[in-house]
């Protein structure tokens, strides 16, 4: 059974596809993947291993949803700069496949976590491979281009979200970014109460545990401006060690400002 917060970032997910204005493909996409059981379950157990044996924080349903929200804000802010994604850039696809495959990856990155946390991105590629067949034959029905194309691109985004492996499109730059933006203290709540004594992880849910709050908008010289406010100084690591290193390594790095502030001191600028 969904959480409320699952059943309220599916609205929020299909109201934000259905602003976009599109063919009607991508919230066809959107309605199957957030309505399909396997993923939802593969989903779940992930978080389990993921808080319970790993002691790690959330990378369960609300994170990837969470995830897939961040990166469709991101899309919208650069479309409205006019920033062609690649695929549109290189005439194989339109900004709506871009978007499609996005949002797959989104929902998809983190399966592999049900397997174990070394090598997850990879583990999460081959878990998702038939679940990506299943999904784009219906929403690219006797396209096969098309089904090839968004498949690929999302399999990018899954295997490149950990920023140790070299991507090349804005569109896996985007959710590479989307995913440490997801640091916030309620991401580590879980496991903070579960914690017994130091383990494996520990810096993660404490750093994220100090992040009060993650903002993605319009920014002033940018097309993307994202703001961290933390409670506590032990948040940099977040920010600095996860958030910037991802930026870093994303092709859509060139359109984004990043602000962090503690309480009670200046905001600092890193890009």
């Amino acid at each position: 059974m969904r959480s409320p917060k699952e059943t309220a970032l599916d609205n929020k997910l299909i109201q934000t596809i259905h602003d976009f204005a599109l063919s009607g493909r991508a919230e066809e996409a959107v309605r199957l993947i957030l309505e399909d059981e396997e993923i939802q379950a593969m989903q779940e157990y992930a978080n389990t291993v993921s808080i319970k044996r790993l002691s790690y924080n959330d990378h369960g349903p609300v994170h990837m949803r969470t995830v897939a929200l961040n990166a469709l804000i991101m899309m919208d802010l650069l479309r409205r700069a006019k920033i062609k994604t690649s695929l549109e850039m290189e005439e194989s696809g339109t900004f709506e496949d871009s978007i499609t495959a996005v949002f797959c990856a989104a929902l998809l990155h983190d399966l592999g976590m049900a397997i174990g946390r070394q090598d997850h991105e990879l583990h999460s590629t081959y878990l998702s491979y038939p679940i990506l067949e299943r999904i784009l034959k219906q929403v690219y029905s006797g396209d096969i281009q098309k089904q090839t194309v968004v498949r690929s691109l999302a399999i990018e985004g899954i295997t490149g979200h950990m920023a140790s492996r070299a991507i090349h499109s804005i569109e896996a730059g985007v959710l590479l970014i989307a995913d440490g933006c997801d640091m916030t203290k309620g991401r580590a709540r879980i496991t903070m109460a579960l914690a017994a004594g130091p383990r494996m992880g520990d810096i993660h849910k404490y750093s994220a545990n100090s992040i009060e709050d993650v903002s993605i908008r319009a920014g002033t010289e940018k097309p993307i401006r994202i703001d961290i406010t933390m409670s506590s100084e032990v948040g940099i690591f977040q920010v600095e060690e996860v958030l910037l290193q991802k930026i870093s390594a994303s092709p859509a790095k060139p359109y984004v400002e990043l602000y962090a502030i503690e309480a009670g001191k200046e905001l600092k600028r890193y890009l």
